[in-house]
């Protein structure tokens, strides 16, 4: 009974959604618990690790719409100057920002369809485009 009472009041102010990177799955973690290397009910992946998570065509969509974190997306490319430059920073905010904010990356240059959607995201949410 005491579990059902504690199930039964779980809601979204006690818990939050987060997708797993790996393997796709939603996983609903509980906010006191966010800064506490969450790792994937169904795969055992991390889910916030205190770094960068690194997404693709395959997962990006999966992975941002099923997280009720903010996400922090950096596209970036290895050929771009000023994307290397602010890795490490990006890095360390991801260390800052755990369990409070998602930060990704997607490397446009193999990432071809969510980085030709990238202008209009940025266009959407305001933010600065990878240097072409």
């Amino acid at each position: 009974a005491h579990l059902r009472a504690h199930l039964k009041g779980m809601n979204d102010a006690s818990s939050l959604h987060v997708a797993c990177p790996a393997c796709g799955t939603t996983n609903r973690v509980p906010s006191a618990r966010l800064g506490h290397d969450p790792v994937c009910g169904r795969c055992g992946g991390p889910l916030l690790d205190g770094h960068p998570v690194e997404l693709s065509d395959d997962n990006f969509d999966r992975v941002v719409e099923r997280s009720d974190l903010p996400v922090v997306v950096d596209f970036w490319a290895p050929w771009c100057g000023p994307c290397l430059q602010m890795a490490p920073q990006f890095e360390r905010a991801a260390g800052s920002l755990k369990g409070r904010a998602l930060l990704v990356k997607v490397n446009s240059d193999d990432n071809p369809r969510t980085a030709s959607r990238e202008h209009r995201l940025i266009q959407r949410y305001r933010k600065r485009e990878t240097p072409r």
